[in-house]
């Protein structure tokens, strides 16, 4: 058994044993010194992935889609792109200063190439959809965003009331204070509260857990509660922290779920090489703010210019 599938396994087991209600349960153990690392060499810097020129094409994308990658996310301006690769984006935009114009903007690049989703703040969800109404492309939103630190009551109005508003899925973020301070039955109370919202309405429900901010035994018991709430993915990180995702909390993560829930990077994606890194390492979704760079990648376009971007 892997070093990884021994924590997977151990943490699971406490964490269980302690919903359960079994007072003899021990504590988790803090992470030795020697932490998890992802086997492939490639994760000593958090890099992602397969940078061979073969790797830069639509067909290799079509390849990872017919793998189970069920999104690939982006931002504005997309560009031409092949109708079946463009089915799998999440069209993205989080940014605070965000205006109308742009998501006016964002609505109509998604119903151009017919993109799964747009992901924006609550405010913006009757704006988009209106705007998206008649069209395939869902409207995504984003819940106690992005801290975690609201109340579960709090949680669960706004994740009613932007479903009710038009929302189809909604990413929360979870109580980072109180799973770190080893409140895990808070966390899975906060959790199931928003998962319940969102499910007695058909809509999807995804988990932020913000990695960066975790250790690897935390990031193991997020995982777990989020599970075992019957969400519907997990996802590495809101964008806006210290970090984002990274090849070892993707692989964590996914050994910790299973093969039926979905994981979802986000957070310092800047390339396709780091895209792909990601879906080798388990995601079935990837968040990225420079989708533009990694769509031109995968079509083998030069990309000149900063990889840097925010949601």
């Amino acid at each position: 058994m892997s070093d990884r599938d021994a924590l997977v396994n151990r943490i699971t087991q406490l964490v269980m044993a302690q919903l359960a209600g079994d007072t003899a349960a021990p504590a988790p153990q803090r992470p030795q010194p020697k932490a998890f690392r992802h086997p492939n060499p490639a994760d000593s810097e958090d890099r992602a992935l397969g940078t061979q020129p073969a790797q830069r094409r639509p067909d290799a994308v079509r390849s990872f889609v017919a793998a189970g990658a069920s999104r690939i996310g982006s931002g504005p301006g997309i560009g031409n792109i092949a109708a079946d690769i463009a089915s799998t984006i999440d069209h993205t935009l989080l940014k605070p200063d965000a205006t109308e114009p742009e998501f006016v903007k964002l609505c109509d690049e998604a119903k151009r190439f017919h993109f799964a989703s747009v992901c924006v703040n609550p405010a913006f969800v009757p704006l988009c959809a209106k705007l998206l109404r008649g069209s395939d492309v869902k409207t995504c939103t984003v819940i106690g965003f992005p801290l975690g630190a609201s109340t579960t009551a709090t949680k669960a109005f706004e994740a009613r009331k932007a479903i009710r508003e038009g929302a189809t899925e909604v990413d929360m973020v979870i109580n980072v204070g109180a799973l770190k301070g080893g409140d895990h039955e808070l966390v899975f109370e906060d959790i199931r509260g928003v998962v319940e919202a969102a499910h007695e309405s058909g809509a999807l429900a995804k988990v932020i857990l913000e990695t960066a901010l975790l250790t690897d035994e935390e990031k193991v018991i997020a995982c777990v509660l989020a599970k075992r709430a019957k969400a519907d993915f997990v996802k590495t990180s809101t964008g806006f922290s210290s970090g984002g995702a990274t090849l070892r909390d993707v692989a964590i993560m996914r050994a910790t779920v299973g093969p039926d829930m979905g994981v979802k990077a986000s957070g310092g994606i800047r390339s396709y090489a780091d895209a792909v890194g990601m879906i080798q390492a388990g995601a079935t979704r990837i968040g990225a703010s420079a989708g533009v760079r990694i769509v031109k990648e995968s079509r083998g376009e030069a990309v000149a210019g900063s990889t840097q971007g925010k949601y």
